[in-house]
């Protein structure tokens, strides 16, 4: 028996939903609608949703905050297909994962709630942004893990290299996010930024970018020389190079609205990515000497 089409399906809109809660978070930001709801869990002191009077802002703000429902929709169907799966193929890490990705979505909630309420402090918004890239991340195992039950990672010198590749992609993202906490959008024209030289700390990040792509071409060559799937760190380069020049585009043309968004899109697929070559790399799939007799 294999896995459930339906657990299937909602693995992918658990990554696709947490993908575009990136995206539209930006969108709060980038339009200056971060305080459009001032306080939280209500929109306002008065009411849980945006009235006309409010503006614009509060809607945007609101919006984003109606997402979380959908979230917790997708995640408590993925329970509940993943504790059914779990009895099935008798495949407890399955409920584990699932479990995890469904309490994170009220965690991811609450530090929502918390950046609206210190007012936007950039370290608590670029924590808000890494939570939900980690959430990304814990998604993808979660799809490899429908077809690739839990053993022995791989060990050697291209498991190593995958696993400094994904730690760089990490420090790559939260220098990014520190980029951002020095810029000018802040979400809300009266917040305050984390007070780092923007020039310095963007330079930064690009040295970091160039070393991540240095060590994913390594990789390219380390898994082609093992015969390993190129596909995952093809992937991850392309999007890398893309990333980087929409990087670059909004560096030198003033950080315009609609770049900005497609680079927080692009982060989302870089994690993303990242992960996939991590998790095909540690636990790739296996030989028919790997299978049992029964099923060769």
């Amino acid at each position: 028996m294999g896995v459930s089409p339906w657990l299937r399906r909602f693995a992918w809109a658990t990554l696709g939903v947490n993908i575009l809660l990136i995206v539209t978070g930006g969108a709060v930001r980038l339009t200056g609608s971060g305080l459009g709801c001032p306080t939280w869990p209500r929109c306002n002191h008065s009411s849980f949703t945006p009235h006309d009077a409010m503006g614009v802002h509060q809607f945007i703000e609101f919006g984003n905050r109606s997402l979380t429902f959908v979230l917790v929709a997708v995640a408590v169907a993925t329970l509940v297909a993943a504790r059914q799966g779990a009895r099935d193929l008798d495949r407890p890490d399955l409920f584990r994962l699932a479990l995890v990705l469904a309490l994170a979505i009220p965690a991811q909630a609450v530090l929502g709630g918390i950046t609206v309420l210190t007012d936007l402090n950039p370290w608590i918004v670029s924590l808000h942004l890494v939570l939900s890239l980690a959430i990304v991340s814990l998604a993808v195992l979660f799809l490899h893990r429908l077809d690739h039950p839990p053993r022995p990672l791989a060990r050697g010198l291209v498991p190593g290299l995958a696993c400094t590749t994904y730690a760089v992609t990490w420090l790559v993202l939260y220098a990014g996010t520190a980029v951002t906490g020095s810029g000018p959008h802040a979400g809300d024209a009266s917040s305050p930024r984390n007070g780092l030289d923007s020039l310095d700390v963007s330079q930064f990040h690009a040295d970091l970018v160039f070393l991540l792509i240095g060590l994913t071409v390594g990789l390219w060559f380390a898994r082609r020389a093992t015969g390993g799937d190129p596909r995952p760190v093809t992937a991850l380069a392309a999007i890398e190079v893309l990333q980087a020049a929409i990087g670059f585009i909004q560096y030198f043309t003033g950080l315009p609205i609609g770049v900005v968004m497609l680079h927080m899109l692009g982060a989302g697929l870089v994690v993303a990515a990242a992960t996939w070559l991590l998790v095909t790399t540690l636990q790739p799939a296996p030989t028919p000497a790997d299978l049992p007799l029964r099923t060769r």
